[in-house]
């Protein structure tokens, strides 16, 4: 059992209870961040003239690389425990005692898991532009395959896969904004802010934010130490890019069915039965599916968990942790599938000039009928209605519409006949004809799918470089700490040799 904070008011905690409140196995996860806290802390407090070089030296020399070497026990509480202890074993209590001078575990574990957050976000966002690149890809290649398009899983009007991919790439680019914006907020340093309010030392909580590439400081220090929104910030994030992935990955599913055919999954994304020989089953998808479903109730445990906390430091706090990294692995993991998928799944664009499909030109043929007879839309719309219903109760199709079956459906809903030129009608029929006529800004015509394909290959740079931006943001600032590190521990002598 550590001794290092039970030598004062209390006696030895029991087993039991430090195994039951011991967080070490998930402060694995940001060993290396608590590390370089440390070490920013320590540099600090140096440069501030608040210890001394060669009592900091020590310091800095037993915290270099430490985190591949510590041994975090089971009787220790927490990682930071664990670091101190060695830091004291290594450096002596003289010098090692004042690692925990002007600050707390309580603004150092949320800098440290904001710190973690932020090279999570970063390669989130890499993921998420793997998937757009894929996207775009897979647009290119099928910009005239038309699909049809569902209102209620009912066949509504025709669309190329190309406007469908183009539509999900937009709503990934939505989620990749609230993942940058996000990250601005949790780019900010709660060291300084001390167990609630701070410290009596001069320390610069500026400085330390810099050695540890943040933009600036959570101000106010009960702010600092007591706010988890940026946990929550990021799950809210997920979990509607969750809902977005998750109803690709039905679409996907449903659309790859012998029903609809009009996509085929990869072999290699897909399994079979043990008893069907036939089956082609999209466990990928489906698994995509439920794994979305958990994000959703780990924002919700979360907020659960934080909603009637009181201000200040809760150890609830180390409850939602976890939750955050199994939501981020789970989303990467489904994002680098996800992308396989799409990159590899074949369309089938014959399928839409199935006879019973060829009834999504009903629109357009309601169209011709205001735009070229001067016929009242919501008319229009009781008339072809009628000429639909009139085909499908002989088991035919809209290919089988004549202007003289028209021009008697018409005679029925308005007391008069329209005539439809042959020629009018032949062309409005055409599936790949009422696609293109849809030309407005964001449509399914090919001018539109390309224009968007060249705007949407922009945005796919800029947020790279967003990326690229980011990391050598906080390579610079690591690079920084190590070079200080390395400047303030040098002609100190070790303890140890």
């Amino acid at each position: 059992m550590s001794s290092l904070l039970r030598r004062g008011r209390l006696k030895p905690a029991k087993k039991d209870a430090i195994s039951f409140i011991s967080s070490v196995k998930d402060d694995e996860k940001i060993i290396k961040q608590i590390v370089d806290v440390n070490k920013a802390h320590i540099v600090m407090l140096i440069e501030e003239g608040i210890i001394g070089r060669e009592i900091g030296g020590r310091i800095l020399q037993a915290l270099d690389g430490l985190e591949r070497r510590v041994e975090i026990k089971p009787e220790h509480e927490d990682a930071h425990v664990a670091i101190e202890e060695a830091v004291v074993n290594a450096a002596g209590e003289e010098a090692g005692g004042n690692l925990n001078l002007a600050k707390s575990r309580n603004d150092q574990v949320a800098t440290a898991i904001r710190m973690r957050l932020r090279l999570e976000i970063i390669k989130t966002a890499g993921l998420i532009t793997d998937l757009q690149e894929a996207m775009l890809k897979k647009a290119e290649e099928n910009i005239g395959a038309i699909i049809p398009g569902y209102t209620h899983l009912q066949p509504a009007q025709p669309i190329t896969f190309a406007h469908y991919i183009l539509a999900q790439f937009d709503a990934l680019h939505r989620d990749l904004s609230r993942l940058k914006e996000a990250y601005s907020r949790i780019n900010l340093s709660p060291m300084g802010a001390g167990a609630l309010a701070t410290t009596s030392l001069p320390i610069s909580r500026e400085k330390t934010a810099e050695l540890l590439g943040f933009n600036g400081i959570i101000e106010n220090s009960l702010d600092a130490v007591s706010t988890r929104d940026f946990l929550l910030e990021t799950l809210a994030v997920l979990s509607i890019m969750a809902v977005d992935m998750s109803r690709m990955a039905e679409d996907i599913i449903v659309w790859s069915t012998m029903e609809f055919g009009l996509i085929e999954l990869p072999d290699d994304y897909a399994f079979t039965s043990s008893i069907m020989p036939q089956k082609k089953n999209p466990d990928v998808l489906e698994v995509i599916r439920a794994r979305m479903s958990l994000i959703l109730g780990d924002f919700t445990s979360s907020a659960i968990m934080l909603k009637a906390l009181p201000t200040g430091y809760n150890l609830d706090f180390q409850e939602a942790t976890p939750i955050l990294w199994r939501a981020i692995e789970n989303i990467q993991r489904c994002l680098k599938i996800l992308t396989k998928v799409i990159l590899n799944l074949k369309v089938h664009p014959e399928a839409v000039y199935r006879p019973e499909l060829s009834f999504m030109a009903a629109t357009e043929l309601a169209n011709m009928l205001v735009k070229d007879y001067g016929v009242p839309f919501r008319t229009a719309h009781r008339i072809v209605g009628a000429a639909v219903k009139n085909l499908i109760d002989k088991g035919m199709s809209l290919k089988d519409l004549t202007p003289k079956l028209l021009a008697d459906v018409s005679s029925e809903i308005i007391g008069s006949q329209i005539h439809v030129k042959k020629e009018d009608l032949a062309d409005i029929i055409d599936i790949s004809g009422c696609v293109e006529s849809c030309s407005v800004r964001g449509g399914p015509s090919r001018k539109e799918a390309e224009r968007m394909l060249r705007e949407r290959k922009a945005l796919l740079a800029d947020s790279k470089m967003w990326i690229r931006e980011k990391k050598d943001r906080l390579e610079a600032a690591e690079e920084m700490l190590k070079r200080r590190v390395k400047e303030l521990s040098k002609s100190i002598p070790n303890r140890n040799v």
